[in-house]
């Protein structure tokens, strides 16, 4: 263990924290997580959920005292933390500390943005359809943030916070956009059709992810969503838009029934501005009344066929948006199919109940 070589800032007891192999240091305040210091210094690290379920930012410790809150252990099981491992959104230091990072992006730390709180108020509800709404805010000032990121809001008085992903693409001023899928017991969703209203107050705070958009690459861009997925997909395709290149893409969306899909006439027009562009909607449940002669099933099913079909040459980037499920049953399907696991990305969504 190190000697404590902390100092006193502010009343605060802080720390020194280097992470290798990339040698980047940083320092941690007394009752902040290594993680959240990270954000708050603008070094964007792996993570997932922020809340020690995922195991994406599962480190190891090389040197330092520690304590971790509570974690669940599917993400990080006892025979890993007693070889030192740990994660740190749940990791509190107690004296300088250095660990390990077992999965790092070096585009990811080169576009770091430091996490800050914006002010806002609703701006504008609408239903897409009948469970999938678009919420409007507008908030204080600009934010910066990559394409495909999300943020945390808090409604209710600071009672519930809830991270969602921008629909907008960056640089569009102080409005910010969300679509979101509406849950009869969701903590934030169920106040999008009474509880929350335009100029109801609303803080976000963020950026947070690192399912973004990887800029400046020729290969073909798979976008793959269902659901409120929709959102971070329709800011990586609008900013890809905005920046002028070119490149195949496949955007596929699963939905239900027809009465799921929306921005039917939006994609078509954003085809007419792209190149090499195909949107593949698939309808899981889809019934005669339909009327629908286009592609049924599971969409990590429609994708499957699609890949063994066209064959697309280049590397491949994907993008993965949608319910734990769909995530879970897409991945493999993408690394069958020859797209580099470090050329994947995504983002669980799972609904939060009060």
């Amino acid at each position: 263990m190190s000697v404590d070589t902390g100092v006193m800032m502010a009343g605060l007891q802080v720390h020194k924290v280097r992470f290798e192999p990339v040698g980047i240091e940083m320092e941690v305040e007394e009752g902040e997580t290594v993680l959240d210091a990270a954000f708050r210094q603008g070094i964007s690290l792996m993570h997932g959920c922020k809340e020690g379920q995922c195991g994406s930012c599962k480190s190891k410790l090389v040197d330092g005292d520690i304590e971790l809150m509570k974690y669940s252990t599917f993400a990080l099981p006892d025979y890993e933390s007693e070889n030192g491992h740990v994660l740190l959104c749940r990791t509190h230091a107690y004296s300088d500390v250095s660990f390990e990072l077992l999965n790092y992006d070096e585009d990811l730390l080169s576009r770091s943005i430091a996490v800050k709180s914006f002010r806002g108020r609703v701006a504008g509800i609408t239903a897409l359809t009948s469970d999938i709404r678009l919420l409007e805010i507008e908030i204080d000032r600009p934010m910066k943030f990559w394409a495909g990121q999300y943020v945390d809001l808090t409604i209710d008085d600071g009672r519930i916070t809830r991270a969602f992903s921008m629909a907008n693409a960056p640089g569009e001023g102080t409005r910010l956009s969300f679509i979101i899928k509406k849950y009869p017991n969701g903590a934030f969703s169920s106040q999008l059709d009474g509880g929350l209203g335009v100029g109801s107050l609303v803080m976000a705070k963020g950026p947070y992810g690192t399912c973004f958009r990887r800029e400046q690459r020729p290969g073909p861009m798979l976008l793959i969503g269902g659901g409120s997925g929709m959102s971070p997909l329709w800011s990586i395709l609008a900013d890809h838009i905005a920046s002028g290149e070119q490149r195949p893409i496949r955007f596929f969306y699963g939905a239900r029934s027809r009465a799921d899909l929306f921005y039917l006439d939006q994609v078509a027009a954003i085809g007419e501005q792209l190149a090499d562009f195909k949107f593949v909607p698939a309808l899981s449940h889809a019934t005669p009344d339909d009327h629908w002669d286009g592609e049924t099933g599971f969409v990590h099913e429609v994708v499957a066929r699609h890949l063994r079909e066209e064959q697309l040459a280049g590397a491949i980037d994907a993008y993965a948006c949608g319910p734990t499920p769909m995530i879970d049953a897409v991945l493999p399907v993408l690394q069958v199919n020859g797209v580099e696991p470090d050329h994947i990305y995504f983002d669980k969504f799972t609904p939060a109940v009060r």
